[in-house]
C-alpha cells in the first residue's frame, strides 16, 4: 500500500445531499475495481470527535485518469470541510484495500444489490466490465427512497447501451416522497424481484453493499429465502455516511 498527497481536482453533486470528489491519481497508482481507498484531511480549520479519516470506496473506474469518491453529506466537521474546500486543496490517500471484487469465473453471473451510496464500488466494477469487455453477465439491483436520492442513477441506466451483458434493475421504497416519475419497480429487495432476471440455475454470485440494516438483511434474504451460500455472498457496510 502506499500514501499520497493528492489535489481536489472537481466537486459536483450526483444526487440530493450526495457529492463526489475527483481527486489527482499518483503516478503509477493502481487498484482493482471495488477496492476503496483512506482518505486524511490535511490540518483541516475544524474537527470533531468523529475525525478527519474516512475510508471510501472508489466509485470511478480503474481506466479513468483520476479517483473518484462519493458520500452523502451529513453535518459533520470531515463533510463541512470537504464540503467547501477549495479545488486544488491537498488531502492524504492511503491504498487501495480490500477485496470486493470480481469473480474470475465469467461462466457465474454477478449479481449486485446496492443500497443507497453503497453504489460507488459497484460504479466502479461495472464500468471497469463494459470498458474492458468483460464476458461476465452482470444484473445490478439498485434501491433508493426516491430517484432523486439515487447517486449515478442515468449513467447507470444508459451504461447497458455500452455494455449487452449487463441489466439495470432500480427500486424505489419512498415515491410518495418524490417530485420526479418513475417507471421502474418499487419496494425493497425480494426473492420475487430478483427472480424475474436472475435464474438460481446460472449459480450467481452476489454482492451486497448498502447501509449495514440493508446488507444484513439482504445477505439473509438470500441465504434464508433463496438458498444461497454464505460462500456465494460478497458484503459492504456501510455506516455513518
Amino acid at each position: 500500500m502506499r500514501t499520497s498527497l493528492v489535489k481536489l481536482v472537481d466537486r459536483r453533486e450526483v444526487a440530493e445531499r450526495t457529492l463526489a470528489f475527483r481527486f489527482e491519481k499518483p503516478v503509477g497508482f493502481t487498484f482493482k475495481a471495488g477496492q476503496y481507498l483512506i482518505l486524511t484531511l490535511v490540518d483541516p480549520p475544524e474537527t470533531d470527535a468523529e475525525g478527519n479519516v474516512r475510508t471510501f470506496s472508489i466509485a470511478s473506474a480503474p481506466e479513468e485518469d483520476t479517483l473518484m469518491v462519493a458520500t452523502r453529506m451529513r453535518d459533520t466537521a470531515f463533510k463541512r470541510v470537504a464540503g467547501r474546500m477549495p479545488i486544488g486543496t491537498e488531502v492524504r490517500l492511503e491504498g487501495p484495500y480490500g477485496n470486493l471484487t470480481l469473480h474470475p469465473d465469467a461462466g457465474r453471473p454477478a449479481v449486485f444489490l446496492a443500497g443507497g451510496i453503497g453504489i460507488t464500488p459497484f460504479r466502479s466494477l461495472l464500468l471497469h466490465a463494459a470498458r474492458a469487455r468483460l464476458p461476465h453477465r452482470l444484473v445490478l439491483f439498485y434501491a433508493n427512497w426516491r430517484p432523486e436520492d439515487a447517486a449515478f442513477l442515468d449513467e447507470l441506466q444508459t451504461l447497458q447501451r455500452d455494455n449487452p451483458r449487463y441489466t439495470f434493475i432500480g427500486t424505489m421504497t419512498a415515491m410518495e416522497r418524490s417530485h420526479r416519475s418513475w417507471q421502474g419497480e418499487t419496494g425493497i429487495f425480494t426473492p420475487a424481484m430478483l427472480g424475474k432476471v436472475v435464474a438460481k440455475d446460472a449459480r450467481p454470485i452476489y454482492y451486497v453493499a448498502g447501509p449495514p440494516g440493508m446488507v444484513s438483511g439482504v445477505e439473509g434474504m438470500l441465504k434464508n429465502s433463496m438458498g444461497v451460500t454464505a460462500d456465494d455472498i460478497r458484503t459492504e457496510k456501510f455506516a455513518g455516511y
